[in-house]
């Protein structure tokens, strides 16, 4: 079985290799970013409160994605991957204890590390491709400065307490190079 957590800041490209590698473990990808997206298509008061949250650059209510978590972990049975969550230390601590009820475990966490400037080059680029809404200068720089604030610490918690499954990735490469380091680990 294969559970994996990416990890990494606003347009690292975690859910592009989660992507990759879940079509090529043959599991979920679960992205809390994608499933929001989704849900804010229902226009209805809670899309658009989502909408607004999300066009802005804040973060969904710890509450709301453990739940949307919770629901898509229990369908879940040949593994997952997750992308986009945990991102604050209850949704860390919600998963844990989910894990442990369900006799499940953690079998790889990836960060996928990069620097600021090629962060801001990625979400303009890909916002001029994706035409996404949450693809803004101002909106990176809220969840950026979220990231270091509330994710980093998970991370670096996962990270210390799970260390022989914990892998860093260079973000600045190329996908397909970042796609073989993680096949490799995986192949281990």
């Amino acid at each position: 079985m294969n559970n994996i957590i990416f990890f990494g800041p606003p347009g690292a490209g975690k859910g592009t290799q989660a992507k990759i590698i879940s079509n090529h473990l043959n599991v979920p990808h679960l992205s809390t970013g994608d499933i929001l997206r989704t849900r804010i298509l229902q226009e209805d008061d809670l899309s658009k409160k989502l909408k607004e949250i999300m066009s802005s650059g804040g973060l969904v209510s710890d509450e709301i994605l453990n739940k949307i978590v919770n629901e898509k972990l229990n369908d879940c049975n040949n593994g997952f991957i997750l992308d986009g969550y945990p991102r604050t230390l209850d949704q860390s601590n919600f998963l844990n204890n989910n894990l442990l009820q369900s006799r499940r475990s953690l079998d790889f966490i990836f960060n996928i590390d990069i620097n600021f400037d090629l962060l801001k080059d990625r979400i303009l680029k890909r916002s001029q491709e994706e035409d996404r809404d949450d693809d803004n200068i101002d909106a990176l720089e809220t969840r950026y400065t979220k990231y270091m604030d509330e994710t980093k610490p998970v991370s670096e918690e996962y990270k210390h307490n799970n260390s022989s499954i914990f892998y860093e990735i260079n973000g600045g490469n190329q996908i397909q190079e970042i796609t073989s380091e993680i096949i490799k680990i995986l192949e281990k």
